[in-house]
């Protein structure tokens, strides 16, 4: 035992240049990898805003300068053979773990590719797999969505990417279509004029484009047609507001002018095939009618007073 200690003492003196270079170039890794990473940071931030997406990429570049380093340590120490195993057991494990979180690892790089190329911001509101809303949070896994009745919705990432969606403030207008029906007895050239005069400086209203009045079709109780005309929009409030004002001022202008807005109408055809109005088929129908009444009323009339009692015991066994 003695002598292995002196070998090992031995070889411990031999190799203590090696243990000082190893220990530099390990607090150089450090440092190196600490400039690194907030020199990542300052760069990135330039290009996104996303703040998981700087974190991820500086410890990232962290991560990888010092695991460098500390390869070259292992390396001047000249243990090659325990790189090697290092390597192999890396590998290993990382295979094993994508096969084990393949989805949190397709929802991880769909939030990297959703915050460089920025589809959406935080605010915006959007509409993706049957979810309408405001984004409030933009994270690596999940993309937070308010609904505008105030539940919190946590939709993946991946479904985000790959859906089709819908964003309603990329532009910062929006168009408004009012479905809108009138009497068929008025006059449609006027009915234009009165709406248009109606929907001047309403709230948000952009005052480039003109209101339009379009018919759309001949309905079941209305003429329907349609009024359009575009808002400022960032919330959905916006959108909320601007309709419901166009809908009050419509229908005062209506009562101003004496337009009538139709409730439903239903016209009946009577008859065994039908097109018979109900007056028609009511005088058809009375004569068939009268006619049992009549018998009824022969039956019951009184007898004379010279009928024999046998016929008044007949005609009252016949009246029972």
């Amino acid at each position: 035992m003695w002598g292995k200690l002196e070998r090992w003492l031995k070889q411990i003196v031999l190799m203590l240049p090696e243990l000082f270079l190893a220990t530099v170039v390990l607090i150089l890794s450090f440092l190196v990898a600490r400039l690194a990473r907030r020199a990542s940071d300052k760069l990135l931030i330039r290009f996104t805003h996303s703040s998981s997406l700087n974190n991820l990429v500086g410890t990232t570049v962290y991560v990888a300068t010092l695991a460098l380093g500390i390869f070259f340590t292992l390396s001047i120490l000249k243990l090659d053979k325990t790189v090697t195993t290092l390597l192999a057991g890396a590998g290993i494990i990382g295979l094993a773990l994508g096969f084990a979180f393949q989805d949190i690892a397709a929802n991880f790089i769909s939030g990297v590719i959703i915050a460089i190329r920025k589809p959406f911001v935080v605010g915006d509101v959007i509409d993706t797999n049957e979810h309408f809303g405001t984004i409030e949070r933009i994270n690596l896994r999940t993309v937070d969505i308010r609904r505008q009745t105030g539940e919190l919705v946590k939709m993946p990432n991946r479904k985000v990417f790959e859906s089709a969606l819908i964003n309603y403030s990329h532009y910062g207008i929006r168009r408004i279509d009012l479905k809108v029906g009138v009497s068929y007895a008025e006059d449609l050239e006027r009915v234009q004029q009165v709406v248009k005069a109606a929907m001047v400086d309403i709230p948000n209203m952009i005052s480039g484009k003109e209101v339009e009045v379009v018919y759309e079709e001949f309905g079941d109780s209305s003429i329907n047609f349609l009024v359009r005309y575009w808002i400022q929009y960032k919330r959905q409030t916006d959108f909320v507001y601007a309709k419901s004002e166009a809908i009050m001022r419509i229908k005062k202008a209506f009562d101003q002018h004496n337009i009538e807005i139709p409730f439903p109408i239903r016209t009946l055809n009577f008859g065994v095939k039908g097109g018979k109005d109900l007056s028609i088929q009511l005088k058809e129908a009375l004569p068939q009618l009268s006619q049992p009444a009549e018998a009824e009323e022969g039956a019951g009339a009184p007898l004379s007073p010279s009928a024999t009692g046998g016929d008044r015991d007949k005609a009252k066994a016949a009246e029972e």
